[in-house]
């Protein structure tokens, strides 16, 4: 039995040495080490053994199956190794081929001139505010000298959602609502950037929804002087140093008196040409001193308090400078056209 047991082991070695695969190496495990295997055989018959003979068969037996199955993890470790280094070969990367190149997109040019014109205001005081783009009525017509029935209400044809909710048609609300918070005792000293809606029929011009940025300023003694200053400040660092500026009478229901900002034309410099209409000037805000009702209404005391408000459009302004002849070019999602200004 004993030299069973050792022919066993030579044979079943050299198997594996021969074994070229991972289901041949499979093989000679059942073959040898499995139920039915010979080893097992021989250890079904170590009862006709003496008392004296079974541990040391036993002992043997067990080394001998050791030893084989020991020397079929190291070959199956060692063809895996080989088998993964094939595989890493056929499946290598030529790193010196170019890459593909990947696009890399930008901010939406309406996102830039927006931020342009935070940082401006950031860096003359103003704070940023924003409010909800669903509104009271009372938000955005009343609080701001505009009551019910008032003829100034059909400037502005209006997404209503109830007879008391509606879809803003300014950012003007986020001005009643700052005002409001400081209970006619602080300053007030902000932008407030955002989406408005309003029905008007889409073209080169119109849109049912488009950006707005309002501002404004309340304290005591603040001048039409103060608002022509801001004004100017922000078109010249928009639009040149050259740029001049002209403030025309205007009407608005919030303001007193009202006023359209100009600037002249940068295409011709205000010798009037194709763009500025022949006139040098291109219209470009609209802005006023906060009529003392408004003023009122939220808590100031207008014998004290006086302040100045505008209001401007990020297409228009994007559209002026850059020379951009529709503003449907901005949500219509067209990348050829958006790409163009990723670095503007």
């Amino acid at each position: 039995m004993k030299e069973r047991l050792q022919e066993l082991e030579t044979e079943a070695l050299g198997k594996v040495e021969k074994s070229g695969t991972i289901d041949e190496l499979k093989q000679v495990r059942v073959e040898y080490l499995g139920k039915k295997g010979p080893i097992t055989e021989v250890l079904r018959g170590m009862g006709k053994l003496s008392k004296e003979e079974r541990p040391v068969i036993g002992q043997l037996a067990n080394d001998v199956r050791e030893k084989i199955s020991d020397a079929i993890d190291e070959k199956q470790t060692k063809l895996e190794d080989e088998a993964l280094e094939e595989q890493l070969k056929e499946e290598s990367i030529d790193v010196t081929l170019p890459g593909r190149p990947v696009q890399v997109g930008g901010p939406h040019l309406l996102t830039s001139i927006i931020e342009e014109i935070e940082d401006l205001f950031l860096g003359m005081g103003f704070e940023i505010k924003e409010g909800p783009e669903v509104e009271t009525d009372y938000y955005n017509f009343e609080a701001l000298n505009l009551p019910k029935g008032h003829p100034a209400r059909d400037m502005q044809d209006t997404f209503y959602i109830t007879e008391e909710l509606l879809m803003r048609t300014h950012t003007s609300p986020v001005q009643a609502r700052t005002m409001g918070q400081k209970n006619g005792t602080e300053p007030v000293k902000m932008i407030c950037p955002g989406k408005v809606y309003r029905r008007d029929t889409d073209d080169a011009t119109h849109s049912h929804q488009f950006t707005q940025i309002e501002g404004l300023l309340v304290d005591e003694n603040v001048r039409m002087s103060d608002l022509k200053g801001v004004l100017q400040t922000f078109a010249q660092k928009m639009f040149g140093a050259e740029r001049e500026i002209r403030l025309r009478p205007s009407f608005f229901p919030f303001t007193e008196p009202s006023v359209e900002m100009d600037i002249s034309c940068k295409m011709c410099g205000g010798e009037g040409c194709s763009v500025c209409k022949g006139t040098g000037w291109i219209e470009i805000l609209g802005a006023g001193m906060v009529h003392p009702n408004v003023l009122e209404m939220a808590g100031y005391d207008s014998e004290k308090y006086s302040g100045f408000a505008f209001g401007m459009g990020p297409e228009r302004i994007a559209m002026l400078k850059h020379g951009i002849d529709d503003i449907r070019h901005f949500y219509t999602n067209d990348v050829r056209f958006l790409s163009q200004y990723h670095k503007a």
